[in-house]
């Protein structure tokens, strides 16, 4: 099955789908060990992670499929991602559409703030129109080959406009062709039920921790009727405090000899990037080859000890 016709599935079920945003290839690789069935990639852990900056579009739209890429490539769960505003106008999303399309991503989403963007949580952000977003949500719809790649519409008109405005920009933007909704920075429990109640499209919650939105568990946002529920920032702030206080310890320290409860062994990292997969690899293809005097007849000299 296309993971395009996967994601379709998993968020058109009666479960609420859960999407962490993964900063990296290797947090892809976690997700789907421990059992999740799709991933997010978006801009406020890319740039965390690539530059060491904060989410305020700073990411190219190379950079930005780069990454997606990276991350669609390291596991065969769909990925669903984060377009920003298009970087630019139509012509500028339907570049940007096609290439996230072409580096196999599910789902993607496009909002209406002005450039530069920034993280959805932040004060000062500004919106366009509401008639220049609809066309550019026609133009992603036209542009894209896959018609199971979902697109979704995202608006921060809540904290410039209000609620009323965000639910009415909302309705152009599922009738311009959006697949579903994406209403950013909800701060009471009262509006997350109302844009459910009043929004006939799937709808999902956004939870930073210290954001605006209250972090409520995903049962609690399936009861209120939401279809999806993203994770952007946990991996981001997890990684940061887990590597400053390891980097404390060893400063302090000087040793890691009893922090090592902390990190995943080494030969079970190994199994974890797929090394068993790579050597059998070479022992099929390297099987008979002198490489060097460093192998015999059937043997890997690059066996994991």
């Amino acid at each position: 099955m296309k993971r395009t016709t996967r994601f379709k599935e998993l968020l058109l079920s009666p479960e609420i789908l859960l999407l962490p945003t993964v900063p990296d290839p290797l947090a892809a690789k976690i997700a789907k060990q421990v059992g999740f069935k799709a991933i997010s990639c978006a801009g406020y852990a890319n740039s965390a992670a690539y530059l060491g900056a904060p989410d305020v579009q700073l990411m190219t739209l190379s950079e930005m499929v780069d990454c997606a890429w990276r991350i669609a490539d390291a596991t065969d769960l769909p990925v669903h991602m984060d377009g920003d505003n298009g970087h630019g106008n139509v012509t500028n999303v339907i570049r940007s559409l096609k290439q996230f399309e072409k580096a196999g991503v599910a789902s993607i989403f496009f909002e209406d703030q002005v450039s530069p963007k920034r993280c959805g949580h932040m004060s000062g952000k500004r919106v366009v129109p509401a008639d220049e977003f609809v066309a550019k949500i026609k133009a992603a719809v036209d542009a894209r080959n896959d018609p199971d790649l979902l697109i979704m519409a995202r608006t921060d008109a809540v904290a410039v406009n209000g609620l009323d405005d965000a639910i009415e920009r909302m309705h152009m933007y599922l009738e311009a062709g959006a697949d579903y909704a994406f209403i950013e920075a909800l701060p009471t429990v009262a509006e997350m039920k109302r844009i459910t109640q009043e929004i006939n499209a799937p709808t999902i919650a956004n939870l930073v921790p210290g954001g605006k939105t209250p972090l409520l568990s995903a049962g609690e946002l399936q009861d209120i009727g939401f279809s999806a529920v993203a994770y952007p920032t946990t991996l981001t702030y997890a990684y940061a405090k887990t590597t400053r206080d390891l980097l404390t310890h060893l400063l302090r320290t000087g040793s890691i000899a009893d922090v090592q409860d902390r990190m995943i062994e080494f030969t079970e990292f190994n199994k974890l990037v797929g090394l068993e997969q790579i050597r059998a690899r070479e022992e099929k293809y390297y099987a008979g080859v002198d490489l060097e005097g460093h192998t015999t007849p059937g043997a890997n000299a690059y066996a994991a000890e």
